[in-house]
């Protein structure tokens, strides 16, 4: 009887062996779906950073050479174990290291150029969950409504993947599919991640992140909804339809889910992608610069009086937003309720844009020498600002980074540009909850005013360029001879 069970159960054990390695091999079984396993690795990582932290460093006098060298490689050790962590549990983990890798003037840099790499490693769905995915939100296989399907997706992001196909009318379209297993996972891994960060900070109690979390918990859900993002894309073609040079797809809402979205396929470039904007005539100085500031100021006036009462690098759009905001409200509001008293904002007037575009063109090298000093103060600074002011907030870093990979950093174009939409934005948030006529024509002329001052100075920035060239080129055939 003993040896009956024993056989029974060895071919028991081994058909279970089998069966998970044909599943595995397959695809269909994955043992970073098991909640006991991306728990455990979590754990296990942020146990072992926590405790890097603790003792690579206490033996080590603060903020001498040593310190500061032996800080730079556990940051480094640090962000690649956090690297890692992102890549085996991917999804919710690969969209926040994602966020973490965009915050280049509040994290320290081997964080944010290790993290960077996410970007290009988001996971890829099989065509089999891909097909499980279409069929269950649309009804129908794959070959029931497209004459074709690319099985290699166009593009792979943390949440889902974009593979192009055509429809059994002839319209080429791009299918956004969503990763299965993210809409499941994620609620768990906010959970995971928030127990995670209140742990951290009862080690190291200057560790305020916990902004971060409450970010992705609301808006994560937003962004796991495609019918939400197809609904902001029309609000967004709206808005650019001026923009000769810019797209926004179709959406096919008869073929659209929460989990799958049918857009229009449009050929293009990148948008960090300097030379094919330059073979196509898009100006790179001022097209992005524009583009975007015609989306932001509708909800940056909506949160126009929070913005007021914070210093010009901590407004939504960054400090050219606070020209704009100084140039049309002129002196700032130093008595704001829940200001924190450490944050209290300078004031600014219509006389200082000249001086606020030149120190804004020596912010960075400031920024990034002096982050990492102040990451406890900058950390509760944004525990107080709104939660909505976040997503500007995190939008406007990525849009710096296409900045810098386009070369417009530098641009004074750019910082005007922004200006310019801010103040109209403004005046229009007057105008609409102003019910006097004479003070929406009093709103009015203030607006015209405060464009014509930006008018004016881009037109001596631009004769003083002019003049500095011409003393430049004399200066080259004073000191070059001519030869003949």
């Amino acid at each position: 009887m003993v040896r009956k069970a024993l056989k029974l159960a060895s071919w028991t054990g081994a058909a279970l062996a089998a069966s998970g390695f044909y599943l595995y091999s397959n695809k269909y079984l994955d043992p970073n779906d098991f909640g006991a396993v991306r728990v455990g690795r979590a754990v296990a990582t942020t146990a072992v950073i926590s405790y890097d932290y603790l003792t690579s460093l206490r033996s080590v006098p603060y903020g001498s050479e040593e310190y500061l060298q032996l800080r730079s490689k556990v940051h480094l050790r640090s962000a690649r174990r956090l690297c890692e962590l992102c890549c085996a549990n991917r999804g919710t983990f690969i969209k926040v290291g994602q966020h973490l890798g965009a915050l280049d003037y509040l994290l320290p840099e081997e964080y944010t150029s290790t993290l960077k790499v996410l970007h290009s490693q988001a996971p890829q769905s099989s065509m089999h969950e891909v097909r499980q995915v279409i069929r269950e939100d649309l009804g129908k296989e794959i070959h029931d409504l497209f004459v074709s399907f690319d099985n290699t997706p166009v593009g792979a992001a943390s949440l889902a993947q974009v593979h192009k196909a055509v429809l059994r009318d002839g319209r080429t379209v791009a299918v956004k599919v969503q990763h299965p297993k993210v809409q499941s996972q994620s609620s768990k891994d906010i959970l995971l991640m928030e127990v995670l960060v209140l742990a951290v900070k009862q080690l190291f109690p200057e560790f305020e992140f916990m902004w971060l979390v409450d970010e992705a918990k609301k808006n994560l859900p937003l962004e796991l909804d495609f019918l939400n993002e197809g609904r902001n894309a029309e609000k967004v073609a709206q808005m650019l339809k001026d923009f000769d040079f810019l797209k926004v797809p179709r959406i096919y809402w008869e073929l659209s889910t929460k989990r799958v979205l049918l857009m229009e396929f449009v050929d293009g470039g990148q948008v960090n992608d300097r030379d094919y904007m330059e073979r196509n005539k898009i100006d790179v100085n001022e097209g992005l610069l524009r583009s975007w500031g015609e989306v932001s100021p509708p909800y940056l006036s909506d949160y126009r009086a929070p913005c007021a009462e914070l210093p010009p690098g901590e407004v939504p759009g960054g400090a050219e937003a606070a020209v704009g905001r100084s140039l049309l409200e002129g002196p700032c509001n130093l008595s704001a309720p829940g200001c924190p008293d450490t944050y209290r904002p300078r004031p600014c007037c219509p006389r200082q844009l000249s001086t606020s575009v030149s120190l804004l063109l020596l912010q960075d090298a400031e920024i990034r020498n002096n982050a990492a000093n102040y990451l406890p103060q900058i950390s509760q600074l944004l525990n107080h600002v709104p939660r909505q002011m976040l997503l500007l907030f995190k939008t406007n870093d990525l849009l710096r980074g296409i900045e810098a990979a386009l070369g417009t950093r530098a641009s004074a174009s750019s910082f005007l540009n922004m200006a310019r939409c801010c103040i109209r934005a403004l005046a229009a948030h007057k105008k609409k909850n102003s019910r006097s006529l004479f003070r929406r024509t009093q709103i009015s002329f203030r607006e015209a005013f405060s464009l014509w001052q930006i008018n004016l100075h881009e037109l001596i920035l631009h004769v003083k360029g002019l003049r500095l060239a011409s003393w430049v080129l004399a200066l080259l055939c004073r000191l070059l001879p001519t030869s003949y």
